[in-house]
């Protein structure tokens, strides 16, 4: 009977433990998000460098005015230069309205709806798709696409 205790009891420590690194593991990926969309948000290119690895892949879709669906894809020198290039009059607020994580091992997957507001006006809202890889202990950014429109934003706050 003992031995049965000490197993369950075993089984619930270990349980514990693997539930406290799997946190402390998403709370690195959404610190690495966060620390892009610091940069993002003060136009600092620099910061937002040590988040991506130098192969990131960049995409945007969206819908066009005639109705079209346009997937546009952006270099990695393009975002930087468009990130440094803010003025500094110019806010960006992308608020972020949640964070799904999918993790198995060195490769993570978050989707983060969100709205953007420009110089506190409301722009637009979408769902961004990030791919990080643990690049030996540091959770880089490998591919991240966005979407982006302008109708049916109120949808997402359900999304929550």
């Amino acid at each position: 009977m003992s031995r049965i205790i000490v197993t369950l009891l075993l089984m619930v420590i270990s349980t514990t433990i693997k539930a406290q690194e799997d946190i402390a593991v998403e709370n690195e990926i959404k610190n690495t998000i966060a620390i892009f969309f610091d940069g993002l948000h003060n136009g600092d290119s620099t910061l937002i460098k040590k988040t991506i690895h130098k192969d990131i892949k960049i995409q945007t879709t969206f819908t066009n005015k005639e109705g079209e669906k346009i997937l546009k894809t952006e270099t990695k020198a393009e975002l930087l230069k468009a990130i440094a290039s803010k003025k500094p009059t110019d806010t960006y607020l992308e608020k972020l309205l949640s964070y799904t994580i999918k993790i198995d091992g060195n490769l993570a997957s978050v989707w983060t709806p969100y709205e953007f507001y420009y110089n506190d006006n409301f722009s637009h809202c979408g769902a961004n798709s990030f791919q990080l890889f643990n690049n030996n202990g540091t959770w880089e950014i490998i591919y991240l696409v966005d979407m982006r429109r302008r109708e049916n934003c109120e949808a997402l706050k359900g999304e929550k």
